[in-house]
């Protein structure tokens, strides 16, 4: 995520070589990390949002690379190459949003019920066996 925010930065202070080259280097650590969410996903360690989100950002990163690649030199940032960055970091941040926005669980301690006590102490009745 730290590469695919500097990328960003750098797209908004217009350093497009930069920007092309923090995207380039964005792309093994998001494979990564969506490589090793998916293995927990099937060892049934993390959740499915995660591997979704890993995967997807990756995909917009990959799309922001080869887009920003085929620009034409000396030109703007094309618009979808911009949005990829965004549309990555966003996919980034949903599972801390979903995670901040999740209700919190509060467990409270029932009080003991009070028993009353009989009125008339029974005493325990013994079961005999019946003998054959």
């Amino acid at each position: 995520m730290g590469f695919v925010a500097a990328a960003f930065a750098a797209g908004i202070l217009g350093l497009a070589g930069l920007t092309l080259w923090l995207g380039l280097l964005a792309i093994p650590a998001a494979a990564a990390a969506a490589f090793v969410s998916v293995s927990d996903l099937l060892e049934g360690k993390a959740p499915l949002l995660s591997a979704v989100t890993n995967s997807l950002a990756l995909a917009f990163i990959v799309l922001e690379s080869a887009v920003r690649s085929n620009a034409a030199v000396g030109s703007a940032a094309p618009p979808l190459a911009s949005g990829a960055l965004v549309a990555a970091l966003l996919a980034y941040s949903i599972p801390t949003v979903a995670w901040v926005l999740e209700p919190v669980k509060v467990t409270r301690a029932k009080p003991e019920r009070r028993r009353r006590r009989p009125a008339v102490e029974l005493e325990p009745v013994e079961v005999f066996e019946r003998a054959a």
